[in-house]
C-alpha cells in the first residue's frame, strides 16, 4: 500500500490540463489557495481529504481519480494510504469504490490511543456507514457523541462537521463507508 499524496500532484495536474483549467482558475473554482493548489501540484502539500473531495468535484471525477496511480485503470482495487494520524497506529486506507448514485467508498481505518480525526462536512447526501471491528470509537457530532464498540455499527449524515475519536487504551479499527 502506497501513501495516496504519492499520485494525488500528478493527477491534479493532468486533470487540470485536461479541464483546461489554470491553477489559479482551480484555485477559484474550488475555493483553495493558488499556493494550495501549486504546493499540491508539486508533490509538497499534505492536503486534507475534505479538500481533495472538493478538488474532484471541480474536476469533475470521484475521489478515486485524485488519489490511485495514475496508471491504474478503475477505482474497484485503490489500495493508498489516505490519512495519517499522531499515533503510529493511526492511518486510514482508501481501499476502493464501486457505483451509486453518485459514489460510495470503502474504507479500512485505525486510531490509535488518544488519537483523534476531525472531518469537514460532506456534501448534502453524504452518509457514512462504520463497522467497528476491534476497541471503541467515539463519533463526534453536533448531535451529541455516540460510542460504538466492536462488533457494533453506526450510519450518519457527513454533511457535517464530526469527528473519529478514540478515547481508549487500545488501538480502534473499523471499516468505513462513505456512500452518496
Amino acid at each position: 500500500m502506497t501513501d495516496v499524496l504519492v499520485h494525488v500532484g500528478a493527477n491534479v495536474r493532468r486533470l487540470r490540463a485536461a479541464a483546461g483549467l489554470s491553477q489559479a482558475a482551480l484555485a477559484e473554482t474550488s475555493g483553495l489557495s493558488r499556493r494550495l493548489i501549486v504546493a499540491v501540484e508539486a508533490g509538497d502539500a499534505n492536503i486534507s481529504l475534505a479538500n481533495l473531495d472538493r478538488l474532484a468535484g471541480v474536476l469533475g471525477v470521484d475521489f478515486g481519480a485524485i488519489v490511485r496511480d495514475p496508471g491504474q485503470a478503475g477505482n474497484q482495487r485503490v489500495d493508498q494510504l489516505g490519512w495519517r494520524g499522531a499515533h503510529p497506529g493511526s492511518r486510514a486506507a482508501f481501499l476502493g469504490a464501486a457505483p451509486a448514485r453518485q459514489a460510495a467508498e470503502l474504507w479500512i481505518w485505525s486510531l490509535g490511543p488518544g488519537d483523534r480525526y476531525n472531518a469537514l462536512p460532506d456534501a448534502d447526501g453524504w452518509r457514512e456507514m462504520l463497522y467497528v471491528t476491534e476497541g471503541t470509537l467515539t463519533v463526534e457530532t453536533g448531535g451529541g457523541n455516540q460510542v460504538v464498540p466492536a462488533g457494533d455499527f453506526l450510519i450518519f449524515d457527513s454533511a457535517q462537521s464530526y469527528s473519529y475519536v478514540n478515547a481508549g487504551e487500545i488501538v480502534v479499527r473499523f471499516v468505513r463507508n462513505v456512500v452518496s
